[in-house]
């Protein structure tokens, strides 16, 4: 009634679309989320690729779920930390591969 009501919309997202959301706060903003908050971008994601929310549109979404409420979904999505030396010309090398 309320998406009616405000002339809004909803969207559905599947599990995968929530975890890449949630991968992507953590890699783009340094935002960690629980799956629940990350499914508001992954459902921002789909209605601007269907063209029904323009890109450059103003659109806020809720993401109060900390990663900390389900640590191992996180931990789970994540790729395995890059280890590299203590030598400076390593770091460098491993960050120019970036």
């Amino acid at each position: 009634r309320a998406i009616k009501e405000s002339n809004g919309t909803a969207e559905t997202v599947t599990d995968d679309e929530i975890l890449a959301a949630q991968k992507y706060l953590a890699r783009t903003e340094g935002i960690g989320v629980e799956p629940a908050s990350a499914a508001s971008i992954a459902g921002l994601k789909k209605l601007v690729e269907n063209g029904q929310i323009d890109k450059g549109e103003r659109v806020v979404c809720v993401v109060t779920g900390h990663v900390l409420k389900d640590p191992n979904v996180a931990i789970e999505a994540c790729e395995e930390p890059t280890q590299v030396s203590s030598d400076p010309e390593a770091i460098r090398d491993v960050i120019r591969q970036m």
